[in-house]
């Protein structure tokens, strides 16, 4: 569930739905991908304005719902999540770097919709699950800090 978020002006709840396609949509996801991932998207949320109420992966693709502030644009948003976590994953995983002939980790493309508090959440996580092959929930706290 996504909560509001209260900073000293404003009170909002602004929730992203990111899909991270793998570059050439490669099946390069695996476990030790899967944990980097995740460990590289706590850190975030320990540095940036940014929450990952869940984070997910199919063999190919990387499901991000992502909390943040107004003052971060999506644009913003994806850049940070997607250089910091292909550095880590290309950095971390060489038999990645091997697959992908030592290039790119994600696509250049992105998907992003924006999901409401008394909307369609659960009309993602369904979409979510049977969009893919293999969905795996690697992540899952609705629980926000403070910043």
């Amino acid at each position: 569930m996504s909560i509001y978020l209260h900073k000293s002006h404003n009170i909002t709840v602004l929730l992203y739905h990111l899909v991270f396609p793998a570059k050439y949509r490669r099946v390069v996801i695996d476990p030790q991908v899967d944990e980097v991932v995740k460990e590289v998207c706590l850190a975030i949320e320990r540095r940036y304005q940014i929450k990952f109420p869940e984070i997910g992966t199919d063999e190919d693709h990387v499901h991000f719902p992502v909390q943040s502030v107004p003052t971060y644009s999506v644009t913003k948003i994806v850049t940070l999540v997607k250089s910091l976590t292909a550095r880590e994953v290309m950095g971390r995983c060489p038999q990645v770097k091997k697959q992908l002939w030592g290039g790119e980790f994600w696509t250049d493309g992105y998907y992003a919709d924006t999901v409401g508090k008394h909307g369609n959440k659960q009309m993602m996580g369904t979409y979510v699950k049977q969009q893919g092959r293999t969905y795996k929930k690697l992540h899952q706290d609705y629980q926000l800090v403070l910043f």
